[in-house]
């Protein structure tokens, strides 16, 4: 059993390895002085606008990417995983913050940093969530092809929402995102989608 190595309850490995590094860096911190900006990152999606830099996992494991691959019929169908869930229309919700957005919150700490601020913990996300019936339905019709869906039940461990509290991000850098947008976010995705596509021909 791990029971005792997780600092929060319902605490995944992976959240409990970024809560581990945020104690190291709060001791070096302490010890000698070292100043950090700590980001905690909430759905990272969407590409580079110009369809220049995007993101290939292998296996996909992001929703975006997997409902593009589903538009495109380079899978059989998506799987919704929880129809049931205490939100507006039953399926959960996530901040989905577009990756420029965070590059620019990053070069923004680094200003931060540089001219003395302190030491800061920021949840890096917009503030607001959308479902993934929201998600499914933006990228059908950025995509313009239906997709096969089908349902599942909960996954255990799956929170039925995860919201970024924002407003520090904003407020200690001057942070102001310029893609908060699910369309656009699902617009960029499919432009880096279809750069690949050209790629591997």
């Amino acid at each position: 059993s791990m029971g005792g190595f997780f600092p929060f309850p319902g605490q995944t490995v992976y959240g409990a390895s970024k809560a581990a590094f945020e104690r190291v860096l709060s001791d070096a911190r302490d010890a000698h002085g070292l100043r950090a900006a700590i980001f905690r990152y909430f759905n990272a999606s969407g590409a580079h606008s110009g369809g220049d830099i995007g993101e290939i996992h292998d296996p996909e494991t992001h929703l975006i990417p997997n409902v593009l691959a589903a538009a495109a019929g380079r899978r059989d169908a998506l799987t919704v995983f929880g129809t049931d869930y205490p939100t507006p229309d039953g399926t959960g919700v996530r901040d989905y913050i577009h990756v420029e957005d965070l590059a620019d919150a990053h070069l923004k700490a680094i200003d931060y940093l540089r001219a003395g601020g302190e030491s800061q913990i920021l949840n890096c996300g917009y503030g607001h969530g959308y479902s993934v019936r929201e998600v499914l339905d933006t990228v059908q019709r950025v995509h313009g092809s239906p997709l096969n869906i089908i349902e599942q039940g909960r996954r255990a461990g799956d929170p039925p929402a995860r919201i970024a509290g924002a407003e520090k991000v904003r407020g200690v850098l001057g942070w102001t995102p310029r893609y908060d947008d699910l369309e656009e976010i699902a617009r960029s995705s499919l432009n880096w989608e279809r750069k690949l596509t050209e790629f591997s021909r």
